[in-house]
C-alpha cells in the first residue's frame, strides 16, 4: 500500500486515541487542583502549606511512581501486540502477569515514601521551612497518603485499558470522580455551620478535608478501574493472570525495575527541574513569583496535548511492534511528530496573539502582566519545543529506550537549562530575571527535542521488532517452564 495513505490513517488512529488520553490527564490534573483552590480561600498559610505539600508529594512519590510505571509503556502494548492477530505468538494472560509485577515493584516503593510523607512535618522544618507552614504540609501529606496506594494502583490501571486500546475507560471513570470530588471537597472543607456536635468532627474538616476528598477520589478511581476491569474479562477475551508466584520471578521484575528506573529518571528529573526553576522564581520577588506561576499553569495545561499524543504513540508503537509490522510504527512514529508539530504550533499562535492581555486571565496587577507579556514570545517558542519533547519521549518508552530519555533529560535541564537559566536570572536581575529562567528552560528542550528526533527518525524498526518479540518468546518460555514444574510438583505428591 502507498506510504501517504497509511500515514494518513496512522494520524487519524493517533489523533483518536490522544483525545481521551488528554481527557483522563486533565481530570486528574483537576483532582489536585480542585484542593487548591478549594484551600485557598481558607488564608494564604493554608494556600502556602498546600502548595509545599503538593510540592513535595511530586517530587517524593508521584513522579516516581509515574515514571516506574512507564515500564509497562514498553512491554504491554508488545505483548498486547503478539497475542493479537492471526499469528498470536504469545498468550494474552501475560499481559496481565507484567501489571502483577509493577504491582509488586510498587509495594516495595510504597514503604519509604509513606515514611516521608507520615513524617513530612520533621523533614521540612529540618529543610528551614516556616514551622506553621511545616505542620499544616504534614497534615495535608498524612491525609493525601490515604490515596497513596490507590494512585499508584491506578498508574497500572491506566496501563492496562491503554495498551488494549482502551482508552475511554480511564477518562470516564476519571469524569465521574471528578464531579465527585468537587461535591466532597466541598462538603468537607465548607460544610455550614451549626453542625450536630456528633456530625462536625467527621465533615467539618476545613484544611484537612481538601486532600482527605483527593484521597478518596483515588481510592474511588481504582474501585471503578477494578470493577470495569471485571467488566470487560467477562466480555472480552482474557488478559488477566491468575495471581500467581510467577509474579516475583527475579527476571521478569529486573526487567520491569531497569525499565522503571529509566522512567524516573526520564520524567522525574523534568519534573524536579521545573520544581529548581520554581524556587529560583521564589527568590527573584513575588512579582516574579506571581509571574512564574502563571506560565508554569498556562504551560502545564498546554503539555497535556502532546504528553498524551505520546502516551498514544508509545501504545500504537508498542502494538505494532508486537504485530511485526516494522513499516507501520515507522509512519507511527513519523505521523505522531509531524502531528506533535502542527498542535504545538496553534498554541504557538495563541501566546504571540494573545501575549499582552494573557496574563489577565489570571491576575489583574499590571506589573505581572508586563512580565508575562515580555516572556510570552518565548514560550511560544517553547512550546514546539516541548511538544515535540513528549512525542519523542513517548517513541523512546515504546523501544525500552527510558534510559536513554533519562540521560537526555539529566544533560539538557542539569547540565544546560537549569544552571544556564540560574546564571542569566541572577547576573543581572533588572535586565534578565524571570526571563532567564525561561531562556534556560527553552535551551534544554531543544536540546531534548533535537536529539530526540534523530534517535527516533534513525531507528531500524525491523530490530525494535525482533526485541519484541524476543522479549514476549522468553517470557512465554518461563510461563511453560513454570507451569511443567507445577505439574512436576502435583505429580510428584
Amino acid at each position: 500500500m502507498p506510504t501517504i495513505p497509511l500515514l494518513v490513517n496512522q494520524f487519524s488512529i493517533l489523533f483518536k486515541s490522544a483525545l481521551p488520553v488528554f481527557g483522563t490527564h486533565l481530570l486528574e490534573y483537576a483532582l489536585l487542583i480542585t484542593s487548591v483552590l478549594a484551600v485557598g480561600h481558607l488564608g494564604k498559610l493554608e494556600l502556602a502549606a498546600c502548595t509545599l505539600g503538593s510540592m513535595t508529594a511530586n517530587v517524593t512519590s508521584f513522579s516516581i511512581v509515574i515514571g516506574m510505571g512507564g515500564a509497562l509503556d514498553t512491554v504491554l502494548p508488545g505483548v498486547w501486540g503478539a497475542s493479537a492477530g492471526d499469528t498470536k505468538i504469545v498468550d494474552s494472560r501475560l499481559f496481565g502477569l507484567w501489571c502483577q509485577r509493577m504491582a509488586v515493584l510498587y509495594l516495595f516503593l510504597l514503604v519509604p515514601m509513606l515514611c516521608i510523607w507520615l513524617n513530612a512535618e520533621g523533614i521540612l522544618a529540618l529543610l528551614r521551612q516556616d514551622k506553621e507552614v511545616a505542620r499544616l504540609a504534614g497534615r495535608y501529606l498524612t491525609m493525601l497518603a490515604f490515596g497513596l496506594p490507590a494512585f499508584s494502583f491506578n498508574t497500572i490501571a491506566k496501563r492496562y485499558f491503554q495498551a488494549q486500546g482502551l482508552f475511554s475507560v480511564p477518562t470516564k471513570i476519571g469524569t465521574i470522580v471528578a464531579g465527585v470530588n468537587v461535591l466532597l471537597t466541598g462538603i468537607l472543607v465548607y460544610y455550614p455551620h451549626p453542625l450536630p456536635r456528633s456530625l462536625a468532627p467527621y465533615l467539618h474538616l476545613g484544611f484537612d478535608g481538601a486532600p482527605l476528598a483527593t484521597s478518596i477520589s483515588y481510592n474511588l478511581v481504582a474501585l471503578g478501574s477494578a470493577f470495569w476491569g471485571w467488566r470487560i474479562e467477562e466480555e472480552m477475551r482474557s488478559a488477566w493472570h491468575p495471581l500467581s508466584m510467577r509474579a516475583l520471578h527475579p527476571t521478569g521484575l529486573g526487567t520491569l525495575l531497569t525499565l522503571g528506573l529509566g522512567g524516573v529518571g526520564q520524567t522525574a528529573s523534568e519534573w524536579w527541574a521545573w520544581e529548581l526553576i520554581g524556587l529560583a522564581a521564589s527568590l527573584l520577588g513575588p512579582t516574579a513569583l506571581a509571574a512564574q506561576s502563571v506560565l508554569l499553569v498556562s504551560c502545564s495545561t498546554t503539555y497535556q496535548v502532546p504528553f498524551a499524543l505520546g502516551i498514544a504513540t508509545s501504545v500504537r508503537i508498542g502494538q505494532l511492534l508486537g504485530l511485526a509490522r516494522p513499516r507501520l510504527a515507522k509512519l507511527a512514529a513519523h505521523a505522531a511528530i509531524f502531528l506533535g508539530l502542527a498542535l504545538s504550533l496553534v498554541f504557538s499562535t495563541v501566546f504571540w496573539i494573545w501575549r499582552k492581555k494573557w496574563a489577565y486571565l489570571f491576575n489583574d496587577d499590571e506589573d505581572v502582566a508586563q512580565i508575562v507579556a515580555s516572556i510570552l514570545p518565548l514560550v511560544a517558542l517553547f512550546q514546539v519545543f516541548d511538544g515535540n519533547a513528549a512525542i519523542t519521549g513517548g517513541i523512546l518508552r515504546a523501544r525500552g529506550k527510558q534510559g536513554t530519555g533519562a540521560l537526555l533529560n539529566l544533560s539538557a535541564y542539569y547540565v544546560l537549562g537549569v544552571p544556564l537559566g540560574v546564571y542569566l536570572a541572577f547576573k543581572d536581575i533588572a535586565t534578565a530575571g524571570l526571563r532567564g529562567l525561561w531562556i534556560g528552560l527553552t535551551v534544554s528542550l531543544v536540546y531534548c527535542a533535537v536529539l530526540g528526533t534523530i534517535l527516533c527518525v534513525t531507528t531500524d524498526w525491523e530490530h525494535e521488532v525482533e526485541k519484541v518479540i524476543a522479549r514476549v518468546r522468553a517470557e512465554e518460555r518461563r510461563d511453560h517452564q513454570g507451569n511443567r514444574a507445577c505439574y512436576v510438583f502435583f505429580d510428584s505428591g
